[in-house]
């Protein structure tokens, strides 16, 4: 009897049921499917953006990174945790209220069309890479899970079909409910996977004994240093503050008060989950010293008795089926609301417009999965690409807190000095004097918003709402 199929195909079974219920939700009309008709509450909003967060960098990328520096590859989640706060104290009851869909519909109702240009078009390729990811992980979960079943390359064609499947099915409904299910998965699997782990190879202090000695893979900070902790810490705020997939989230509460409160609990949620998964990293480092780094979380898992095996790489793919279904419908809503509606057929309907954004699912589901097919390096390529959410960020701080400093061409020109500073930075290695992109392109950005603040006379069109806003 193979238990850890069983187990994954319950998982299938129950997180298809919940889409089932979620698409009578969804059904009601377009808001419902990519905003849940803006009715998530503390408890959903809290779950779905853990569950976002929770994915395959948070888990398989973790421990990947934990294999070869130690503990302190765990601060990634803490990283992300502080920006779910801040977003929460911030930003969240500000997107609620400002009653939008999309990051790039609050450039142009402020700024200029060209800025909604830019905006949607940077903000789908962070999403389309992002999402990617979770292919990756995926793959490599079921691939250890089931190696009798499964090769890395059709665990990832198998994650591809659930991804796609739960999001076209119900959407934000079917994110939000199915997160009640992968969050507790993901905290029971993990939680006693950790447990078994480091007694089953004589606790922490014998694992500690079999480690290479030149690197400090214990300390909590040393094996990466604190300047790229804060760097992960500055990526993290930053975007959870402007990516459409988080953006998304706050705009589908209920209210402004249980926006703010459901980012903070998510938040905090999320924490715990990245050092269990850097000390299972470490434990794969010891007992096998040779595999590769992506294969160091499930490998370690399925030295584990079988339910307990089953149960916990279910866990890691939950978090994986979690984030993908966010990341794939943000994805979907941009382009559906900010390309098609908006310069393809404004004027289109209720139902056709679902239509559309279901088999936009479905291109950008399978386009990421061919993105995927050259990817590698979990967490590097993902803080890479989420550095250019700063021109967002930025943009939506000034139009929020600083109206008066805002100006109908900020929005694009601080666009373009964020892509110019990433591309740059990718190609001369001579400009990289800090130790993450992340610092460059927030001196940058802020530099060109006061700029064109200094230079350009036509202030925003709308900015008697914006103070109304702020």
């Amino acid at each position: 009897m193979n238990l850890p199929l069983i187990i994954v195909v319950c998982y299938i079974i129950g997180l298809f049921a919940i889409s089932i219920y979620a698409r009578k939700l969804a059904a009601k009309g377009s808001e419902n499917f990519i905003l849940a008709g803006r009715k998530l509450t503390t408890p959903l909003i809290a779950v779905t953006v853990t569950g976002l967060a929770i994915g395959g960098a948070s888990t398989i990328g973790v421990a990947e990174r934990a294999y070869n520096v130690g503990l302190a590859a765990g601060w990634y989640n803490v990283a992300w945790g502080l920006g779910a706060i801040v977003m929460g104290v911030v930003a969240a009851a500000k997107y609620r209220k400002l009653n939008i869909s999309t990051v790039p519909e609050l450039f142009e109702r402020f700024y200029d069309v060209k800025g909604h240009i830019i905006c949607v078009l940077s903000q789908i390729v962070i999403l389309l890479v992002i999402t990617s990811l979770q292919y990756v992980a995926g793959g490599a979960i079921l691939a250890s899970l089931l190696p009798n079943i499964f090769t890395l390359k059709t665990g990832m064609i198998m994650s591809a079909v659930v991804f796609i499947g739960i999001t076209f099915i119900g959407g934000m409904w079917s994110a939000g409910l199915s997160n009640i299910l992968n969050v507790a998965l993901i905290y029971v699997g993990t939680i006693f996977a950790a447990i078994s782990t480091l007694t089953s190879q004589g606790g922490l202090n014998n694992i500690a004994l079999k480690l290479p000695a030149d690197v400090a893979y214990l300390h909590p900070i040393k094996g990466l240093g604190l300047g790229i902790i804060m760097g992960w810490c500055a990526v993290m705020v930053t975007q959870t503050m402007s990516l459409q997939a988080t953006v998304q989230i706050a705009c589908g509460a209920k209210s402004e008060k249980q926006a703010k409160k459901g980012f903070i609990i998510g938040g905090l949620m999320m924490i715990p989950i990245g050092f269990l998964a850097a000390l299972m990293g470490i434990a794969a480092k010891v007992a096998y010293p040779d595999i590769s780094a992506t294969m160091a979380l499930p490998k370690i898992i399925m030295s584990l008795n079988p339910i307990m095996a089953g149960i916990t790489l279910a866990a890691l793919w939950a978090a994986d089926v979690s984030t993908a279904c966010n990341l794939l419908l943000g994805t979907s809503t941009l382009f559906s609301q900010d390309i098609y509606k908006r310069f393809i057929n404004p004027n289109v309907d209720d139902n056709k417009f679902m239509i559309i954004s279901k088999i936009t699912v479905i291109f950008l589901g399978l386009l990421t999965f061919g993105l995927s097919l050259t990817i590698v390096g979990i967490l590097k390529t993902l803080l890479v690409a989420l550095s250019l959410t700063t021109a967002f960020t930025v943009t939506f701080l000034f139009t929020i807190f600083a109206p008066g400093l805002c100006r109908k061409n900020s929005a694009f020109y601080t666009m373009i000095v964020g892509i110019s500073v990433l591309v740059l930075w990718q190609l001369f290695p001579q400009i990289r004097i800090f130790s993450h992109v992340i610092y460059l392109e927030w001196i940058a950005c802020i530099g060109t918003f006061l700029l064109v603040a200094v230079l350009d006379s036509v202030k925003t069109v709308d900015l008697d709402r914006t103070k109304e806003v702020a």
